[in-house]
């Protein structure tokens, strides 16, 4: 079976980089979707000793990035059903992760506040959080401008935390990228 990646309008690749992504890392994808696009990628780099928590509040999504773990005989991908909008709502212990993907995730909130606070919860210090969404449309693809994250409540809420913005920048002509680095 084949699988499109996703990887033409956000490459991976360069954000791995960016983030310093290595072998034996622990990183969750918020809203990872069914093609997998950050989890597959990131469990190549992390390898045997690192982990990629495949998170998202559609089982039948889960369900499809377990089969293909398995097929690819990937056993470090592990899928997470979490509700992203409730305290507590991600079911992976406090202080493991040391980077969160949102890809496309946060667009669908009115409060972004619970999403990024439980990703703080699970965070390591000296760890990331890595915040990629729609800055404009692309034909009939991504939110309508009203829907389009608040990048400067991300930036309030950066502040109001253990958080520096370790970068702000475009990826791609409709995406802005924001990586958030916990300093403590």
């Amino acid at each position: 079976m084949t699988y499109h990646s996703g990887n033409q309008l956000i490459d991976p690749a360069l954000l791995f980089e960016k983030v310093q992504l290595h072998e034996g890392m622990h990183v969750a994808d918020f809203g990872c979707g069914k093609t997998g696009h950050i989890v597959f990628p990131a469990a190549q780099v992390v390898g045997e000793r690192g982990v990629v928590y495949a998170v998202d509040i559609l089982k039948d999504i889960l369900e499809m990035i377990r089969k293909r773990a398995a097929s690819e005989a990937m056993h470090n991908v592990a899928p997470v059903w979490a509700d992203l909008e409730r305290k507590k709502g991600v079911l992976i212990a406090e202080k493991t992760v040391d980077i969160i993907f949102m890809i496309n995730v946060l667009f669908h909130f009115k409060d972004y506040r619970t999403t990024l606070e439980e990703a703080a919860r699970i965070l390591k210090p000296k760890a990331r959080i890595v915040v990629v969404d729609w800055k404009k449309k692309l034909g009939m693809l991504g939110p309508d401008e009203k829907q389009m994250v608040r990048f400067g409540e991300i930036e309030e809420w950066a502040r109001s935390t253990n958080f520096v913005i370790q970068e702000d920048c475009d990826i791609g002509p409709y995406h802005r990228c924001m990586i958030l680095f916990r300093h403590d």
